[in-house]
């Protein structure tokens, strides 16, 4: 995943403010609701990054969006208004994370599955994820049906791709070359 500079700048800025005034998990729960909503809600994301709505209009729709966010979250909605630059809120909230998981000395690791898992194979990715990180991890689940089957576990900059999808490639590769 790969994100601006000026995002984790503004991430690191709210960390730091959150670690002040001693607020850093009420303010990473922020960031993940802001992860996940914007996420899924391509409007939003598309006005938020439209030049031609009003930064008023931004301000108040992220206030009534997210109206249950704690004051450093809008604090946060405020100066990406003001220094326009709402078109990154959702690189932002998802530096932050990253950056308090590292804080508390955990890792963010991704399962991508072609559907949703079991509780008994997600504690074994989970342990396997701990084996490659060697220190606690969060399991983050993503679901997409163009692998076809198995998995892709993400930790850190390791990656084990065990995808149907990802088999098919090999074999095509082998009899394209003999």
């Amino acid at each position: 995943m790969r994100l601006s500079r000026a995002s984790s700048r503004y991430a690191k800025a709210i960390l730091s403010l959150a670690i002040d005034e001693n607020k850093e998990a009420t303010v990473n729960e922020d960031m993940k609701s802001i992860l996940v909503t914007v996420s899924k809600n391509k409007e939003l994301s598309n006005f938020l990054s439209n030049p031609l709505v009003k930064a008023d209009q931004k301000r108040n729709a992220l206030h009534q969006v997210f109206k249950d966010a704690g004051d450093v979250t809008r604090k946060i909605f405020d100066l990406l208004v003001t220094n326009k630059r709402t078109d990154i809120l959702l690189d932002v909230a998802t530096s932050y994370i990253v950056l308090f998981e590292e804080m508390n000395k955990r890792e963010i690791a991704t399962v991508i599955t072609a559907v949703e898992i079991t509780a008994d194979l997600e504690e074994k990715v989970l342990a396997k994820a701990k084996e490659l990180a060697g220190k606690e991890v969060t399991l983050e689940k993503v679901i997409n049906p163009a692998i076809l089957g198995g998995f892709i576990l993400r930790v850190g900059d390791r990656e084990i791709n065990a995808s149907v999808s990802n088999k098919l490639g090999e074999l095509k590769r082998t009899f394209a070359s003999n």
